[in-house]
């Protein structure tokens, strides 16, 4: 672990509540449970039954928690619900969250835990196209919701790739409709995860090797990616819940990265049409960006504070934001969990 973090959850800042977070399953003889309102950053896909397979396990209730799991419809949707209060916790990639931060007056919306450190974030086409570098999109139609994270961070990728985003033509639609779109040659490339967008696209019978993914991070953005959210009021008057939805999650993860046919099963007891190969392989492949070599080293919350001021600095920089922020207002790691609750033991 780094040292940073390990201050940081010695830090006496919760003043008494701090105390609990040390504390695992403090409340499972608790009489009553607190409602949680969570909301997800996409459709339950194999990526999103992790947090099924911790629900069906009962790992909220071990902390307390009365969860409440709605699909989302965008990472850059997410933080909006959440800092309305429509949803106490929300999950999604961390970038629109600070761009929505140091772009909105008032704004306390904080993040405890980066679950995922690599970025997935893609545009991706098919070699039909011609278009194999990030240039090549110049000119052409790309297909994304709005509130998708990979159309709300082009500025970012095309900055980082020399792309005239000027002369991209965006396409605005559903998610159910972004990958049939481009499969038919309605559009030219798409934006999204990548493990959202490359298995979409096998599900209506494209090729895997028909497929073009070029990962942003590939081309020298600096970005993490999925993130727990909340309002940072809540989380100061709410410690043991913020932990208590921390390890909940991390112990969702961590048996669907052993079980993953464990965590499908949960997936289809909500959608019994969901393709459990397909689903299974999304999962799998989603692990790659949560086990890095510095979870895979340290735990989950092996995240310095520099690289966190690295990513904050990418989006301010890309979008021309002139309000600071600092790393230390917007990313709280001293509600994370013990240390032996953080291992990724395969």
């Amino acid at each position: 672990m780094t040292p940073t973090r390990r201050r940081l959850l010695a830090a006496p800042i919760l003043g008494a509540g701090a105390a609990l977070l040390a504390t695992p399953r403090l409340a499972r003889g608790q009489a009553t449970l607190t409602p949680v309102r969570f909301c997800l950053d996409w459709s339950f896909q194999g990526p999103q039954s992790c947090y099924l397979l911790a629900m069906d396990r009962g790992y909220f209730r071990d902390e307390g928690i009365n969860i409440t799991i709605d699909r989302g419809f965008g990472s850059g949707d997410t933080p909006v619900k959440v800092s309305s209060g429509a949803y106490e916790f929300g999950v999604g990639d961390v970038s629109p969250v600070m761009r929505l931060r140091m772009t909105t007056a008032g704004s306390d919306i904080v993040t405890p835990f980066v679950l995922q450190q690599g970025s997935p974030v893609a545009a991706m086409t098919l070699r039909r196209t011609g278009i194999t570098t990030p240039k090549g999109l110049e000119g052409k139609r790309i297909a994304a919701p709005e509130t998708d994270t990979g159309r709300q961070m082009f500025p970012v990728f095309a900055k980082a790739a020399g792309i005239d985003a000027s002369r991209i033509s965006w396409l605005s639609v559903t998610p159910q409709l972004r990958e049939p779109m481009l499969a038919r040659g309605d559009a030219d490339a798409i934006t999204g995860f990548e493990t959202s967008g490359v298995f979409s696209l096998m599900a209506v019978n494209v090729p895997r090797p028909d497929i073009v993914s070029m990962r942003y991070s590939d081309h020298g953005v600096t970005l993490l990616s999925t993130a727990l959210q909340c309002r940072r009021p809540y989380a100061e008057a709410n410690p043991r819940i913020v932990t208590g939805m921390i390890r909940a999650i991390i112990r969702g993860h961590l048996d669907a990265f052993r079980e993953p046919d464990a965590a499908i099963a949960a997936l289809r007891r909500r959608d019994a049409t969901a393709p459990a190969d397909l689903e299974k392989a999304r999962l799998v492949a989603n692990f790659e960006f949560i086990r890095t070599p510095e979870v895979a080293s340290g735990g989950f919350g092996n995240l310095p504070m520099p690289r966190m001021q690295a990513a904050i600095d990418t989006i301010r920089e890309a979008f021309g934001i002139a309000a600071p922020l600092r790393a230390e207002e917007f990313y709280m790691p001293q509600f994370l969990p013990p240390e032996e609750a953080l291992r990724f033991a395969a």
